[in-house]
């Protein structure tokens, strides 16, 4: 699709609720529901923000792999348990990942398949950069 743009009801996954005009919140832009330019570019910039984080994006990128509990994300990133803890509950109310409870085990997951795509995306412009590889389409 062309310009970011999405069939209606593509995207059910919203970055954290907030009031109108706010990433997450109801769309403060045209009357049919469509987000202002402006409204885009600062829901974008916040994801960004919170993708800017070494951990974070680390736990993102294993949860681009599937679903993972606390233990299984701590030895990927290889961070204290209390502070994967922390990212992950900033990620949450971000809604970048979603939870649900297996027995006694809380399970994570990517929002939704953009977030994978944006880290694998991230991570291939850090592998040409870090190996001088030429640019490309």
């Amino acid at each position: 699709m062309s310009a970011g743009r999405h069939p209606a009801g593509a995207h059910d996954a919203r970055i954290a609720p907030g009031p109108p005009g706010t990433p997450g919140g109801a769309p403060s832009g045209t009357p049919g529901g469509t987000p202002e330019r402006g409204d885009r570019l600062e829901a974008a910039a916040s994801v960004l923000a919170l993708l800017a984080d070494r951990t974070r994006l680390a736990l993102m990128e294993r949860l681009g792999r599937g679903e993972a509990d606390v233990t299984t994300l701590t030895e990927a990133c290889g961070a204290a348990r209390p502070s994967v803890s922390q990212h992950l509950a900033k990620l949450r109310l971000a809604g970048l990942v979603t939870t649900r409870k297996d027995g006694r085990r809380v399970v994570y997951a990517l929002g939704h398949g953009h977030l994978r795509r944006l880290v694998d995306e991230a991570l291939n412009v850090a592998d040409h950069h870090l190996g001088s590889l030429p640019p490309h389409d």
